[in-house]
């Protein structure tokens, strides 16, 4: 198995030049540029030779740009131990993140609109962080949901929040931003709340 470049010696250094690199590209994705990996050298002043050991091609250092790479879970507090609290911490993070980062959200969701169909996780939007985070904030009901109800529970309140979502609820709805978020918020409750009158009934 081949050791990543940033994992062999100068650890360090590699780490600040990795992150220069990830900096710049940032920088350029907020401006609704998508970056080639030669470009985000220039732009972070590393050679180019250099900046291909770290990312082998654009799509690698896009991904990598990504707000939300470094994020594992959106649950701050693990202790809680109700759904509807649950999810509404997620809700509260991701919706955060996705105002905090807008211009980078929304220049990664044109690209991924223009990216080919086939070619699925080629860029951060279609790999399904936020399914993740949204299922784990759902575990407790893993007990009263089957895991085809819940999966159709997370892919619901997914389909209903992140940028996309809030691109329609500004752009197209006319909402503004802290109403939209509001929406989006609400709008995972009912869901949960919905889905979980369903099971009670047919259970």
């Amino acid at each position: 198995m081949s050791t990543p470049y940033e994992a062999g010696g100068r650890v360090e250094q590699k780490s600040r030049t990795r992150s220069a690199l990830v900096a710049a590209a940032r920088e350029m994705v907020a401006r609704g540029l998508a970056p080639s990996v030669a470009e985000a050298a220039d732009a972070a002043a590393i050679s180019r030779t250099t900046a291909y050991r770290y990312f082998r091609n654009q799509r690698s250092l896009l991904a990598a740009a990504h707000p939300e790479t470094g994020a594992e879970s959106m649950l701050d507090d693990e202790a809680l131990t109700d759904p509807a609290e649950r999810l509404d911490a997620v809700m509260r993070r991701f919706t955060s993140v996705v105002l905090d980062t807008e211009a980078q959200q929304r220049t990664m969701l044109r690209l991924s609109l223009e990216e080919d169909p086939a070619d699925r996780g080629s860029q951060p939007l279609r790999q399904g962080r936020a399914i993740g985070w949204i299922t784990e904030a759902l575990e407790p009901l893993r007990d009263q949901l089957s895991e085809d109800e819940l999966h159709r529970l997370v892919l619901a309140i997914r389909s209903a929040t992140g940028i996309e979502a809030l691109v329609w609820l500004t752009d197209i709805g006319g909402m503004s931003r802290e109403d939209a978020v509001t929406l989006m918020r609400w709008s995972a409750q009912s869901m949960l709340q919905a889905a979980l009158g369903v099971s009670a009934r047919t259970g």
